[in-house]
């Protein structure tokens, strides 16, 4: 047992004043609604905070194509009408639109992972924590579902320089498919998604039957669920497969993806998950002590998504919070009752205890067929990602700061604004 865990926190307030429009589910202002309630509980006084630096294109282009990157880059509201063709090519449109400032987010989100990650390779905390990443649908070349940069497949590929296996872990209410997808040839890393499957919901993937291939069989765990399932049931379920998994692969560090969407009450998802409950997965995974990268995800109600990343902020921390919320710059959202418990789910829960063990037996025995820890013959590590030369005299004075400088900039007081950066603020929903 670690003494005390070393905990990192990555943010930069102009994440969360990106707007993806205004029919659009995703509400990056729910980042600084998270932010702002773990300020209010003081949580940060407990954490190193760090300002992310945005990923370079070439940063990027370690999982992405360069041309995808690249015109990521170039497109803006103003010009997308010249490349209907690439906009088709690249999957972007109605689900993932071109919005202002789309690369400078993917910059910011993709950083604080790769960031994260780059902490714990170099043991300088034991658990990273980046809400703003998560982002599991984004493939090589195309954006899906609201996801344009794979964050989470670029902080493993970082943590693979260092550990011979990663263990992906996801609690989205949909399928990890991009992540999934990236890895699904290798033994390096082990996914395992807990998502609906089912009635045509997003994704499509994530049926039990896919498993991994090559030298990736048995490698990739789907537990795909139906409608309504309770804390009890996921919990259980979790705990057991989650257990195995460990005892079997043996990772040496561990990825989190906290998605919130499932949380009961949430505009796109289908299960009644409490905090408590989806909280209560991630305290089990911190109980591992192995090194952990902890991300946000998908979440449509986002007065519940701030709710649950900062009561699990605070599981990370070994916190309990009060139930009452205090006062902070978006107190307004969480009338009438001000507080962090949310409406317990009222949809009727299609998972009987008969089809939960049945996923539960084909999960233990694929488990059964791979060897006790893979093995992997440890490369000399390669030096961080190789960052392009660049004019100083170009740059913005805010992107000079080296990694060391920024290092050093704990608890920034730029942090801590008292401005209301929601584009959506009539929208209290």
């Amino acid at each position: 047992m670690r003494s005390k865990d070393r905990i990192a926190y990555f943010y930069d307030g102009d994440v969360g004043s990106v707007y993806f429009g205004a029919k659009h589910p995703m509400k990056p202002h729910r980042l600084c609604m998270t932010h702002h309630l773990v300020l209010s509980y003081d949580l940060h006084k407990k954490m190193e905070i760090y300002r992310p630096h945005k990923a370079y294109p070439v940063e990027l282009a370690q999982f992405h194509s360069a041309d995808y990157v690249e015109f990521l880059h170039r497109i803006t509201p103003d010009t997308q009408h010249l490349f209907s063709n690439e906009l088709a090519k690249y999957n972007l449109g109605e689900d993932c639109p071109v919005f202002d400032n789309l690369f400078e987010f993917c910059q910011i989100y993709a950083g604080g992972t790769i960031d994260a990650a780059r902490r714990l390779n170099n043991q300088l905390c034991d658990i990273a924590i980046n809400w703003a990443g998560g982002l599991h649908h984004a493939k090589k070349c195309e954006a899906s579902g609201f996801c344009y940069i794979n964050d989470l497949v670029l902080g493993i590929l970082e943590l693979l320089k260092y550990h011979a296996r990663v263990l992906y872990i996801d609690i989205d209410v949909h399928h990890g498919d991009g992540v999934e997808e990236a890895f699904y040839f290798t033994d390096r890393v082990m996914t395992v998604s807990f998502h609906k499957y089912g009635d045509m919901f997003f994704p499509g993937t994530g049926d039990a039957k896919e498993i991994g291939e090559r030298e990736g069989k048995f490698y990739a765990i789907n537990v795909p669920l139906k409608d309504g399932i309770d804390d009890l049931s996921f919990t259980r379920l979790f705990k057991t497969i989650i257990s195995k998994v460990v005892e079997t692969y043996q990772p040496g560090v561990i990825v989190l993806q906290c998605g919130a969407d499932s949380l009961a009450g949430d505009r796109l998802g289908c299960f009644n998950l409490s905090i408590d409950g989806h909280a209560e997965c991630v305290s089990f995974v911190k109980r591992f002590n192995l090194p952990l990268l902890v991300t946000g995800g998908g979440g449509y109600t986002k007065e519940n998504v701030a709710r649950c990343w900062t009561v699990e902020t605070g599981v990370l921390l070994d916190t309990e919070l009060p139930n009452e919320i205090p006062e902070n710059d978006y107190i307004k959202y969480f009338a009438p009752e001000f507080s962090l418990k949310i409406p317990n789910g009222q949809i009727e829960n299609l998972n009987s205890k008969s089809y939960l063990s049945t996923i539960k037996m084909q999960v233990l025995e694929n488990l059964r067929c791979i060897q006790h820890a893979p093995s992997v013959q440890m490369q000399e590590v390669p030096p961080d990602f190789y960052i392009p030369e660049f004019d100083e005299d170009d740059q913005n004075p805010d992107e000079r700061i080296d990694q060391h400088t920024q290092d050093k900039h704990i608890q920034r007081d730029d942090e801590y604004y008292d401005g209301d950066n929601d584009n959506d603020h009539m929208d209290v929903s």
